[in-house]
C-alpha cells in the first residue's frame, strides 16, 4: 500500500496565556509571559524554586456532566477541552464519522494527575485509603489523557499512549501521523497535556536545573542565554486533528498544514544527559521521512528548556545539521516547560507562525551562550519570514528524541 498523505485539520490548546491563537500571539508579540511566583509552594522547604507557569483561569466547561468528568483529573480535563475545540475547528465535533472506528487518539503526559498519586501514597504511608475511590487509578494512570479523550468522544479506533515526559505530545503527533500514513485509520486526535505539580518542579530542582529567579518571575526562563539559570515548569494541553488527505478533501475540510516528516530515536547512553549525535539523527530521520534536504527547512522550533546541558546539546546538534543560517526560537520562554503538553503546543504554534509568516523570538534572550551552536537566534523582535517547511523538535528524559516537519498548505 502506498503511503498516504496526512494533514492537520483542527488545532487547539490550553495555556497560561490563553486558549486561542489570537490571545497567545498577542501575548507573544507583547513580550508577556505566563510565569509567576508560586507562594503555594512555600511549604516545601527543601525545594528552591518558586516559579511556575499555571493556567490560573482554567475551568471545566459547564456543559460537561459529572458522569463525564468523574474519571478525569486536571490533566485530562485540559486535554479533553483542547480536543473538543480542535474537533470543532475541524468541523468534526458532532459528526458521527469520528465514532465509527475511523478515528483514534494518541496522547500522553508525564505523570497523570498527582492528587491521586498523593491519595495512594497516603494509603501506603498511613494506612488510610479513605480518599480513594473507583476512579482514583483512572485519573493517575499513564494513559489517562488518551483514555479520557477516547471515552469522552466515543472513539473506537486505535489508542496510542505516549507517556514519555517532554516528548509525550510530539510522539503523540508522530505516531498518529504514522498510523494514518500507513493506512491503519483515517483520522486521529493527537497531542498531550500536563498539570502543574510541585513534584515536577522538584524533579528538576534535585538536578540543580530549576530557575531561582524567585523574586523576578517575568525574567525567566532564558533559553539559550548565557545568564540562564534553569527551567520553569508550566502546564497546559494541546491537541491536533490529523486526517488522511483524501478523506479531508472529500468532506471539504479546511487544512492548516501537512505533516511530511517524523523522526524519533533514543540516545541509548544516559537517562538524563542529552546526546548531540542522536538529537541530530532524529532530525535527519524526519528529513529522510519527508524526502527533504536540510536546506528545505526554514525555521526550527527548538526545545529550548533553559537548562545548560539541554540548550548546548540541542543547538550544537541543530547547527551541525543546518548551519548558522537556521532561524530558531523557543516558546518555553513564555510558558515554561509544559512537559507532556509542549510537543503538541509547540507544533500548533509552529503551524500558526508558518501560516502567518510571523515568527516570535525567544523571550529574555539577550546574549547567546557562546557554547551553544551557531544559529540564527530570534531575539527581542518577531521576524517576518516566509517558509514552506518548519521543524519542531522535542527531547525527553530517557534519551527520547523527536522531530516533526510541517509543510505549508497551498
Amino acid at each position: 500500500m502506498a503511503a498516504r498523505r496526512v494533514v492537520v485539520t483542527g488545532m487547539a490548546g490550553v495555556t497560561a496565556l490563553g486558549n486561542d491563537w489570537n490571545s497567545i500571539e498577542a501575548a507573544f508579540l507583547a513580550g508577556r509571559s505566563g510565569i509567576r511566583q508560586m507562594p503555594e509552594w512555600d511549604r516545601f522547604a527543601d525545594m528552591n524554586t518558586r516559579l511556575g507557569g499555571p493556567v490560573d483561569d482554567f475551568v471545566t466547561p459547564p456543559h460537561w456532566t459529572r458522569k463525564q468528568t468523574r474519571s478525569m483529573g486536571r490533566a485530562s480535563r485540559m486535554v479533553v477541552h483542547a480536543a473538543e475545540r480542535a474537533l470543532a475547528d475541524a468541523g468534526l465535533l458532532d459528526d458521527p464519522i469520528i465514532r465509527d472506528g475511523r478515528m483514534g487518539v494518541a496522547s500522553g503526559s508525564s505523570t497523570g494527575s498527582t492528587d491521586e498519586v498523593k491519595a495512594f501514597g497516603n494509603m501506603l504511608l498511613n494506612g488510610d485509603a479513605g480518599s480513594l475511590n473507583a476512579n482514583s487509578y483512572v485519573r493517575m494512570m499513564p494513559h489517562t489523557t488518551a483514555a479520557n479523550v477516547g471515552i469522552f468522544f466515543g472513539l473506537q479506533g486505535r489508542l496510542i499512549p505516549t507517556s514519555s515526559a517532554c516528548t509525550s505530545g510530539s510522539q503523540g503527533i508522530g505516531y498518529a501521523y504514522e498510523a494514518i500514513k500507513y493506512g491503519r485509520l483515517a483520522m486521529m486526535l493527537a497531542g498531550g497535556a500536563e498539570e502543574l505539580c510541585p513534584t515536577e518542579a522538584m524533579v528538576f530542582d534535585a538536578l540543580y536545573a530549576t530557575s531561582l529567579r524567585n523574586d523576578d518571575p517575568q525574567s525567566s526562563p532564558r533559553p539559550y542565554d548565557i545568564s540562564r539559570d534553569g527551567l520553569v515548569i508550566g502546564e497546559g494541553a494541546g491537541m491536533l486533528v490529523l486526517e488522511e488527505l483524501e478523506h479531508a478533501l472529500a468532506r471539504g475540510a479546511r487544512i492548516h498544514a501537512e505533516i511530511v516528516g517524523f523522526g524519533s530515536n533514543t540516545d541509548g547512553a544516559h537517562i538524563t544527559k542529552p546526546e548531540q549525535a542522536t538529537m541530530r539523527r532524529a532530525m535527519e530521520l524526519a528529513l529522510e521521512d519527508a524526502g527533504l534536504p536540510p536546506a528545505a527547512i526554514g525555521y526550527v522550533n527548538g526545545h529550548g528548556t533553559a537548562t545548560e546541558q539541554g540548550d548546548i546539546a540541542e543547538t550544537q546538534a541543530t547547527s551541525s545539521l543546518f548551519g548558522a543560517r537556521m532561524p530558531i526560537s523557543s516558546q518555553k520562554s513564555y510558558l515554561g516547560h509544559t512537559l507532556g503538553a509542549c510537543g503538541a503546543l509547540e507544533s500548533w504554534f509552529s503551524i500558526e507562525m508558518m501560516n502567518r509568516d510571523l515568527y516570535v523570538p525567544t523571550l529574555h534572550l539577550r546574549d547567546v551562550d557562546p557554547r551553544c551552536g551557531e544559529l540564527d537566534y530570534l531575539q527581542e523582535e518577531p521576524r517576518q519570514m516566509s517558509h514552506e517547511h518548519v521543524m519542531n523538535n522535542n527531547f525527553a528524559f530517557g534519551g527520547v528524541n523527536t522531530s516533526l516537519i510541517f509543510r505549508r498548505w497551498r
